[in-house]
């Protein structure tokens, strides 16, 4: 599997970003945008703990653990979210896809949908994972039925895996998508891309 170095992937809806100090501002604005770090079941740092994160993903980079991005919606040019590959592992190979979080105002909409897209491409199509995997915590149902609707098969459910941010003990659900799999899956990714990227009938 060729090393996983950053880079940019884009579409004409996001572009995914390096991890980068210099996003930190924008973040901070994205998660202010529902007060994301109050959702107990996911990681999104409080205000004033926005660098220390930034921080922490890009040391993980450095040691192979983890590729993170930033989420650039491209009309608006702004920073909504971040996402990263974590779990890396290059002897299957295998990656996972998660740390995924967004902005209030872009949940559930086209954008989630874009993202993956561009990362499952990315690892199947450039850097030739066999598998690409989703973990989540079991009472975060809004992520299990977005992993899902990828494509994903659910594996199984670790119990009392790891903690959360709280210093609660959860178990995670697990998914995957394989890379003899991926074909089907992108094509459908592409259908729904269609449908919610579609103009309204009757709008101006």
């Amino acid at each position: 599997m060729p090393e996983i170095m950053p880079v940019t992937l884009r579409d004409e809806h996001v572009a995914l970003e390096p991890l980068a100090i210099d996003h930190i501002p924008g973040l901070e604005a994205a998660a202010l945008d529902g007060e994301l770090w109050n959702l107990w079941f996911t990681s999104v740092p409080p205000p004033g703990q926005m660098h220390a994160y930034v921080e922490k993903a890009l040391a993980a980079q450095a040691e192979g653990r983890m590729q993170p991005f930033a989420i650039r919606e491209a009309t608006s040019g702004q920073i909504v979210g971040s996402t990263r590959f974590y779990d890396i592992e290059d002897t299957v190979p295998r990656m996972a896809i998660g740390y995924t979080w967004y902005a209030q105002s872009w949940q559930k909409t086209h954008l989630n949908t874009c993202c993956k897209r561009l990362l499952l491409q990315h690892a199947f199509e450039t850097v030739g994972a066999a598998s690409v995997q989703f973990h989540t915590d079991i009472h975060n149902l809004n992520s299990q039925r977005a992993i899902a609707r990828l494509g994903a098969t659910q594996e199984g459910i670790l119990r009392s895996h790891q903690k959360r941010p709280n210093g609660t003990v959860r178990d995670t659900v697990c998914f995957s998508i394989l890379a003899t799999e991926w074909e089907g899956v992108k094509r459908s990714l592409d259908l729904r891309l269609e449908r919610l990227t579609a103009p309204v009938q009757g709008a101006r």
